[in-house]
């Protein structure tokens, strides 16, 4: 907008003292002409790089915790079950009420990793003398990968020197067509430089707002976290009635020790 109006007043100035050959100028299909390609490219990766790779990370992420919850069925012991199960619920708990909205500025949180902690501390307890260890230990080498790659996409892709430079590029693009518009009858030449510029403005903010796919106008939701969250604990509460998770409903654990422990007796018996 900046380069649209400083061409507009550096063509006054320039052409001011033009004759009438000059009032032509150039036509509005000349001026749409070099804008529809470029705008059709940015226009292609804007969509590209929103509908993407992001929202792959986010459906890996909860197909991997959710292929771990399930392979925690075929422990023969219901307290280490429960245990894995309660841990992997906790974390979909964690990932959306805290390290969903960190990503939106392409952070991490330390939460989801305190109930990644206790699902290595349950393996350890399962031991590899059991048939489902190699199973439980690979699928939640899957849900690591995944979790990663939910956090690569959250940073942008595109470094903020390429961004600049086709910002300063489409900028000198509209000064030049802002100095081609013949001095008079040019309103249907402004109308259409006024409406490319906009059109191009839009997109490079698309362009830098896709970047960003966990926050701002288009942002993936934590849809298919959830669904895996409200499916895991549907399947807890039926398997074990009475018992309580090691965590509340934001995925933090409970304070105190005593609280802790309580729980704990209550969810895992025995263990």
């Amino acid at each position: 907008m900046a380069a649209l109006l400083l061409g507009l007043v550096a063509h006054h100035f320039l052409r001011r003292h033009d004759t009438d050959a000059d009032d032509e100028g150039l036509s509005v299909r000349d001026l749409t002409s070099p804008v529809q390609t470029l705008t059709v490219l940015i226009l292609a990766f804007v969509l590209a790089t929103a509908a993407g790779s992001c929202n792959r990370a986010e459906e890996n992420e909860a197909n991997a915790v959710d292929h771990l919850e399930e392979t925690a069925d075929f422990l023969p012991n219901a307290a280490q079950r429960r245990r894995v199960q309660a841990d992997v619920i906790c974390y979909t708990r964690a990932v959306r009420h805290y390290e969903w909205p960190t990503t939106a500025h392409g952070q991490g949180s330390p939460a989801p990793s305190v109930w990644t902690a206790d699902l290595r501390a349950a393996f350890k307890d399962i031991g590899t003398d059991q048939g489902v260890f190699g199973m439980l230990l690979g699928a939640d080498d899957t849900r690591a990968k995944a979790r990663q790659a939910r956090l690569t996409e959250s940073t942008a892709a595109v470094p903020a020197s390429i961004y600049w430079c086709m910002l300063v590029l489409l900028s000198i693009t509209v000064i030049s067509l802002c100095l081609c518009i013949p001095r008079r009858r040019n309103r249907p030449q402004l109308a259409t430089l006024a409406m490319a510029t906009a059109l191009l403005t839009t997109t490079l903010l698309l362009v830098h707002d896709a970047e960003w796919p966990f926050g701002g106008t288009i942002s993936v939701p934590s849809t298919a976290i959830a669904d895996v969250e409200h499916q895991a604990t549907r399947d807890f509460h039926a398997e074990a009635p009475g018992a309580d998770l090691p965590c509340d409903a934001d995925g933090r654990k409970p304070s105190g020790n005593a609280r802790s422990g309580e729980r704990a007796g209550r969810m895992w018996p025995g263990a």
